[in-house]
């Protein structure tokens, strides 16, 4: 067997239980072997995270500032080597792959930068003589529970900010895909972390996640994950009355009115739709077209997908990679099962792939003739698969749009200055792009959503330091 990746845990590299990492683009290759941590490891992990906290708190910025950019860098340096590792176990294409690393690395960046502009505020109190002061301290131990999507782009942009307001931190990697996370946590590690400030646990949600829900020593917890997981989290961290910040599920509307400039809609729907083979948060699954530019749209973006090139992840001229793994491909089929049997029209794709190499591949899928009650059109698929709403005008489009339990993201193409204003003002998600993909978002920036997507403070930019932080008000007579 190849090297074993193991747990991190006050400092030191730990065995576990090896279990293999899968290239979903080539099922016959493992990527490499991870140790899955047991729940006595993740225990271990929590204390050695509770022992950090004390000095790590009171660090001073500089040195935080100086471990996060010495990270930073090696992440931009390697961003080949680690984007490449990205592709093998996820099955974004190297392309995607390596953009993400470069996320991970200015994500770094910033929060390097935010460890030098901690601020606060100096009140004159209603009382005479007597000064306020308001300042941001650490919460504690911060639990870190990240999906297979993203597998560097989301640990870095909780670990970042957690480690910047001077949090410590116990980092769960989805199973699916720790290779990526093992090698941010190392490359933080080795940057100069102290034992126990960052600590990272591999394995199973229901043993290594299980462990941190449970445990009173957990201060806050932050979660991206599916709606129904997220829920467990948030029962679970009531019961321990600490902080916690959800990102769960998305069903996006990309709305295409008639005035819209044709190729920018084809584009923003392919792209928001079917790159990153769909499997996004953020990825327009509801194309909410109106009437009179309906069949146009239909037929351009049809055009677009038989253009795609759906193959290995690493080969050269790959539009879309894999889906992740066999649970997810059967998923995305039984969606698309459920859609013809509603009666919706399966107008292109939708079908299982043969490549060079045994792989999910899967045909994007378009669906036609929907109905905004249909499953389809409710409930995410997180996968390549789109359907198109027709709708009259702009009133109802902005109805559609916003008959939903979700409201993460959602998008306008259009050429009226007047519906653009109005869509950013009335649509009920926390992003709104207009002629831009739904899926893509900046790095210095709020992140999140409305209604079931999320739950408490944004994540990114200077906004996460309302999760990461707690504040304290102090009155001084002198």
């Amino acid at each position: 067997m190849e090297e074993l990746h193991k747990n991190y845990i006050a400092g030191e590299w730990r065995d576990g239980e090896a279990a293999p990492n899968h290239n979903p683009s080539n099922t016959d290759e493992v990527v490499g072997h991870y140790a899955r941590a047991s729940a006595d490891d993740a225990q271990a992990a929590i204390a050695a995270a509770k022992d950090a906290f004390p000095a790590w708190s009171r660090t001073g910025i500089q040195q935080r500032h100086d471990i996060l950019k010495t990270a930073s860098d090696e992440v931009m340096a390697r961003r080949a080597e680690l984007g490449k590792l990205l592709a093998q176990e996820e099955g974004k294409t190297l392309a995607e792959g390596i953009g993400e690393t470069v996320r991970a690395g200015q994500i770094l960046d910033f929060y390097a930068g935010e460890c030098l502009r901690l601020s606060g505020e100096t009140l004159p109190s209603v009382r005479p003589g007597i000064g306020v002061e308001i300042t941001r301290e650490a919460v504690g131990v911060v639990g870190i529970i990240t999906p297979w999507n993203f597998p560097i782009a989301i640990p870095a942009w909780k670990i970042a900010p957690a480690l910047c307001y001077g949090n410590t931190v116990v980092v769960k990697p989805a199973d699916l895909v720790p290779g990526s996370t093992w090698a941010l946590v190392d490359i933080l590690n080795r940057a100069g972390l102290p034992p126990g400030v960052l600590n990272l646990v591999m394995g199973r949600g229901s043993v290594v996640g299980q462990t941190l829900l449970d445990s009173p020593d957990v201060d806050a917890l932050t979660f991206t994950g599916s709606v129904a997981t997220g829920k467990r989290v948030a029962e679970a961290s009531v019961k321990q009355m600490r902080k916690f910040q959800l990102e769960m599920g998305g069903k996006n509307p990309l709305v295409v009115l008639d005035d819209a400039d044709l190729a920018t809609a084809v584009e923003c729907a392919a792209n928001g739709a079917y790159f990153s083979t769909g499997q996004r948060c953020t990825a327009s699954s509801r194309l909410v077209v109106t009437e009179g530019i309906h069949d146009k749209f239909v037929a351009a973006l049809t055009e677009r997908m038989q253009g795609l090139v759906i193959d290995h992840a690493l080969k050269k001229g790959s539009h879309i990679g894999p889906v992740v793994d066999q649970s997810q491909l059967d998923q995305d089929e039984s969606y698309i099962d459920i859609a013809k049997k509603e009666g919706a029209k399966l107008h292109w794709g939708g079908e299982r792939l043969n490549r060079e190499t045994p792989g999910f591949y899967l045909q994007p899928a378009l669906f036609t003739e929907t109905k905004r009650d249909m499953r389809i059109n409710r409930e995410e698929v997180f996968g390549p698969v789109a359907s198109v709403i027709k709708v009259k005008d702009y009133d109802e489009a902005l109805e559609v749009a916003n008959d939903t339990e979700f409201g993460l993201t959602s998008g306008v193409c259009t050429t009226s200055l007047k519906h653009a204003t109005h869509f950013k003002r009335n649509s009920e998600a926390g992003m709104v792009m207009v002629n831009l993909p739904t899926a893509g978002v900046d790095y210095h920036v709020s992140f999140g959503g409305r209604k079931g997507s999320s739950y408490g403070p944004r994540e990114q930019g200077r906004y996460a330091a309302e999760f990461f932080t707690t504040v304290k008000t102090a009155y001084t007579l002198p």
